[in-house]
C-alpha cells in the first residue's frame, strides 16, 4: 500500500506543472545572494547561482578562468586591466541596498525554466572593457583606442526555442564610435517575443588575429521577466490530472 504522505513523481510533476503555469512576473535584482561589500562571486570551479527564481551558469576552466556569469557588487571604476574584470563601469548596481549586479564574460547563456517573455533589463560595460574602448588602456597595450568614429562594439543578444536555437535577435551598442555606454541603460528586450533562454555574443571593429581584441564583458541588472501562461484548456487539464493522481494514491 502507497504511503499517502510520499507522492509519485508523476504527481508531483503534475502538481509543478500547475505551479509553473500559473507563475507570475519576476524581477532579477542579484540582490538575493549575499556578498561582503566590494566583492564578487568567484567559485574556482563551474557552480551557479539563482536570482529570481532563474538560475546561471558560472564556469571555471584550465585552473585560471572564468566564464558565463557571476555577480558582483564592486566598485572599482578606475583599474585597468583583466584583474578588475568584474566590476561595472558605474560602481554600483541599478537598486539600493546590497546593490549586486551580474557580470557575463565571453559568449554566454541563460536558460529559463519554461517559456518566457523577457520584457527589459539594465546594461552597461564593465569597467575593464570601458576603459579599453575609452582610452585604450587594457593592461596589455593589444586594444585599440581610443575608439573614433566607425568604431563599434555590439553586444548581441538572442532568444532561444526549447532547443537552444536561436529564433530571434537584436543589437545593444556597448560602443558607437566615441560614445561608449558608461551609465546603466534600460533596453527593452520585448522583440524576442517568447523564449526559453537567452544567448549572448559580440562584435567589435578592433579584431586582431585571434579575434576580437575588445574585452569581451558586459554588466546586467535588474531583469524584468514574465512567465508565459498556459492556454486555460491545458490549465484545467494539469490540474485534473494532478488531482486524479492524488485521488487514486489516497484510494
Amino acid at each position: 500500500m502507497n504511503n499517502p504522505y510520499t507522492l509519485p513523481k508523476k504527481i508531483v510533476l503534475a502538481a509543478a506543472l500547475v505551479a509553473s503555469a500559473q507563475a507570475q512576473a519576476a524581477l532579477i535584482t542579484f540582490d538575493d545572494n549575499a556578498l561582503t561589500s566590494d566583492s564578487f562571486f568567484a567559485p574556482q570551479d563551474s557552480a551557479s547561482f539563482i536570482s529570481g527564481g532563474t538560475s546561471f551558469d558560472h564556469t571555471w576552466s584550465y585552473d585560471c578562468c572564468w566564464g558565463n556569469f557571476t555577480y558582483s557588487n564592486k566598485q572599482d571604476t578606475t583599474t585597468i586591466g583583466f584583474t578588475n574584470d568584474r566590476s561595472a563601469i558605474t560602481g554600483t548596481g541599478v537598486g539600493t541596498g546590497q546593490d549586486n549586479y551580474a557580470v557575463s564574460y565571453s559568449n554566454a547563456s541563460i536558460n529559463f525554466a519554461g517559456a518566457t517573455q523577457v520584457e527589459s533589463a539594465f546594461i552597461t560595460n564593465t569597467t575593464y572593457a570601458y576603459l579599453a574602448i575609452k582610452n585604450g588602456e587594457d593592461g596589455f597595450g593589444g586594444v585599440k583606442g581610443p575608439f573614433e568614429a566607425g568604431d563599434f562594439f555590439n553586444l548581441t543578444i538572442n532568444g532561444l526555442d526549447q532547443s537552444e536555437n536561436i529564433i530571434s535577435t537584436f543589437d545593444f551598442a556597448l560602443a558607437d564610435g566615441s560614445d561608449v555606454v558608461d551609465s546603466w541603460t534600460l533596453v527593452d528586450f520585448s522583440s524576442l517575443g517568447t523564449v526559453y533562454g537567452l544567448s549572448f555574443s559580440y562584435s567589435s571593429s578592433d579584431v586582431g588575429d585571434y579575434g576580437i581584441n575588445t574585452p569581451t564583458y558586459f554588466a546586467i541588472d535588474n531583469i524584468d521577466i514574465q512567465a508565459v501562461p498556459v492556454p486555460a484548456s491545458a490549465l484545467l487539464f494539469l490540474s485534473a490530472l494532478a488531482g486524479l493522481a492524488i485521488r487514486k494514491v489516497r484510494s
